[in-house]
């Protein structure tokens, strides 16, 4: 009966306390916060980082569904910085001690002001400040970096941003992975044809915002011969000046491609069991644009 009640009274402990079912190693402690946006809600998926006096990142990590972030760390003094989509990214000192719990309590984030949107109008790739990138697997280990050196774009920018219409061109043939044999076989007919289809094209006309800077730009892909939909999950940097006093706008964005919806199937080696390239491809693009003269 008395160790009944015994092991009672220690769930209730843990149930009002979880650093109590966790182990702290004796050189280090626990480091916890919450995060709220300026009416004390939670504000989950916020971005945690923990760097240590050397500027050294020690944990990274996000909070959850209830705007809590908790992780055990070293003993020391520590800088932490919390960014989360449209609020003003927070930044504070904590000091971890052997066996401690550092609770640095309740963070408020503030609503950041969004960043201002280009004119209307008619704007530009501007390429010498922008790139398209790639990454893919090879032969199912390592991954592969690889860009288009050449591409051009125009954007028209409507009153209403969401409405706006956004047309890119890519020389399928500028295709740069640093290994000219590997370039010859990816421009060949086993990848990209360039003979045939000598460039890629990208159109979209829904701009739809979700929230802060975030943005989500869904158009037709034209690569191989066959023409998808694809979405690219973007974000938009601001409006600044270059080194000659020109207005520009700069944003990235990420999308993955399947090379099988395109009909890129390259199967040799395939019947050893080796996919020597892999069936999915990270687009990375970092654009400026500036007004069209």
């Amino acid at each position: 009966m008395f160790g009944r009640w015994l092991g009672n009274r220690t769930n209730r402990a843990q149930r009002t306390n979880p650093l109590a079912a966790m182990t702290v190693p004796p050189s280090g402690g626990m480091l916890s916060c919450r995060v709220l946006d300026p009416v004390n809600e939670p504000v989950r998926s916020a971005e945690l980082a923990v760097n240590d006096a050397m500027g050294r990142t020690m944990v990274t990590g996000s909070t959850d569904p209830f705007g809590s972030f908790m992780a055990t760390v070293p003993s020391g003094d520590y800088r932490l910085a919390v960014t989360a989509d449209g609020y003003t990214p927070y930044r504070g000192n904590v000091t971890v001690a052997d066996s401690g719990h550092a609770a640095v309590g309740d963070i408020t984030l503030q609503v950041a002001q969004p960043p201002l949107l280009p004119d209307p109008g008619e704007w530009e790739i501007e390429p010498t400040h922008s790139s398209i990138a790639f990454t893919a697997r090879h032969i199912g280990l390592a991954r592969v970096h690889g860009r288009f050196n050449t591409f051009a774009g125009a954007l028209r920018v409507a009153d209403r941003i969401e409405q706006s219409a956004m047309h890119v061109v890519i020389d399928a043939s500028s295709i740069d992975t640093n290994v000219k044999m590997r370039d010859d076989h990816l421009r060949s007919a086993d990848f990209l044809d360039v003979d045939r289809f000598p460039t890629l094209e990208f159109y979209s006309d829904r701009f739809v915002h979700k929230g802060g800077s975030k943005w989500g730009i869904t158009g037709a892909l034209s690569l191989h011969g066959v023409t998808r939909t694809v979405t690219l999950d973007a974000e938009y940097l601001g409006i600044g000046n270059g080194m000659e006093g020109e207005t520009r706008a700069a944003c990235r964005a990420v999308t993955e491609l399947h090379r099988d919806d395109f009909t890129v199937s390259w199967q040799t080696m395939l019947a050893r069991g080796i996919a020597v390239v892999g069936s999915s491809v990270k687009i990375e693009l970092d654009v400026q644009i500036v007004p069209k003269g």
